[in-house]
């Protein structure tokens, strides 16, 4: 049987796997279009700073995931930081998207 403290923490992670989700979408969609030129040389910097926070938070997602529900815990969930924090790199890598893909 589920507890209100676990409906609450799988809500939460179902939200970071949203954000998570759109964040793969929006990596992939610039690293399509930041091959080339040397001017994208700086924006591959930030592509792939933007991507090893993807990578650090994904795998601390990946990590609560893999533990039995019951052994989920509010404060594991704050290892993966605050919700604005994954929706700030999002917000990064869609102004990296458009810049990519004006002409």
């Amino acid at each position: 049987m589920m507890t209100d403290e676990t409906m609450r923490v799988e809500g939460e992670i179902l939200a970071y796997e949203s954000r998570q989700r759109r964040m793969g979408e929006l990596l992939d969609r610039a690293r399509q279009h930041a091959v080339g030129p040397a001017e994208h040389v700086e924006t591959r910097a930030q592509l792939d700073r933007l991507g090893e926070e993807y990578g650090r938070r994904s795998a601390a997602l990946e990590r609560l995931k893999g533990r039995d529900r019951s052994e989920w815990l509010a404060d594991e969930i704050e290892q993966l930081g605050p919700m604005v924090v994954w929706d700030e790199l999002a917000a990064q890598l869609e102004t990296l998207v458009e810049k990519l893909t004006k002409h």
